[in-house]
C-alpha cells in the first residue's frame, strides 16, 4: 500500500510538477513552497525586536500601540512581490500558513510581543471575500495565535464597506475611502484585552489605523500589529 502511494506521488510530480512561488523553479515536495535560493533571498526586516522601526513609525501619532512589526520589505519588483501576490491573487494560502508559523515562533521569543490575548485578522468585505474565495491573511492570523497560544477570531472586526484597490491610493485618498469601514462586534467584551492585528502589507498604515479606531475607547484595550511585509 505504501508502495503503490508513493507511486502515485512520484506520477503526480511527474506530470504536475511543484514550482516555488518566488521563482517559479521546480522544487521537491519538501520544499514548503519556497526554494532554498528564495528563502535566502528574502528581505528580512529584523523588525521584531526593534523599538521605533519604520512599522510602528507609519503610525507615530495617529493611534496609540504596543508594538508593531513586519516581517520582509515589500519592493515593486522581486520576490515577495510574487509571493504576496501568489497569496493574495492566486489562491496559494499556504503561503499564510508558512510565513505564519514563521513568524509566529520569533514571536514567541519576542522581548516585545508580550501577553497577547487575540489575533484578529483585517477583514474583508463579504463581498470581495465571495469574489476572491477567501481572506488572505486568515491561515496567517490563525497560525500565529497557535505558535503563541492566543485566541483567534473573525467575528470581532467587520469589513462593512465595500471598494475596489487602494493600490494607488494615496494616504489621504486611502484614509477617507476607509473611514468608517469597520465595524466591531460589541457583543464580545474585550476591556483589557491585548489585540494582535495582522494584515498582509503595511503601506500608508490607513487600513490599521482605521481598524483600531473602530475599537471603543473606553474599555483599555491594547493593540499591536504584525504584517507580512512593508513597503519601501
Amino acid at each position: 500500500m505504501i508502495k503503490a502511494v508513493k507511486i502515485l506521488n512520484d506520477l503526480q510530480n511527474l506530470f504536475f510538477p511543484i514550482t516555488c512561488l518566488g521563482c517559479s523553479e521546480i522544487i521537491g515536495p519538501s520544499s514548503a513552497s519556497i526554494c532554498v535560493e528564495c528563502r535566502h533571498q528574502l528581505p528580512l526586516t529584523q523588525f521584531i525586536n526593534t523599538n521605533a522601526n519604520p512599522t510602528e513609525k507609519i503610525l507615530y501619532g495617529r493611534v496609540k500601540i504596543e508594538n508593531a512589526a513586519s516581517f520582509l520589505r515589500y519592493y515593486k519588483k522581486g520576490i515577495v512581490r510574487e509571493l504576496i501576490h501568489n497569496l493574495k491573487y492566486r489562491g496559494h494560502q499556504e503561503l499564510g500558513t508558512l510565513f505564519g508559523k514563521w513568524i509566529g515562533v520569533e514571536i514567541l521569543n519576542s522581548v516585545r510581543f508580550k501577553n497577547i490575548d487575540y489575533v484578529i485578522p483585517v477583514p474583508l468585505h463579504k463581498k470581495k471575500k465571495k469574489e476572491r474565495g477567501y481572506n488572505q491573511v486568515a491561515k496567517f492570523g490563525k497560525e500565529i495565535a497557535d505558535q503563541i497560544a492566543a485566541n483567534y477570531s473573525e467575528e470581532i472586526l467587520y469589513n462593512i464597506k465595500f471598494s475596489k484597490t487602494h493600490t494607488r491610493k494615496n494616504r489621504s485618498e486611502r484614509v477617507s475611502d476607509l473611514k468608517n469601514r469597520f465595524l466591531y462586534n460589541d457583543n464580545i467584551n474585550l476591556k483589557g484585552k491585548h489585540i494582535l492585528l495582522v494584515d498582509d502589507v503595511i503601506t500608508t498604515g490607513a487600513t490599521m489605523e482605521s481598524c483600531i479606531i473602530a475599537f471603543p475607547k473606553d474599555q483599555n484595550i491594547k493593540f499591536s500589529i504584525i504584517t507580512i511585509a512593508i513597503t519601501t
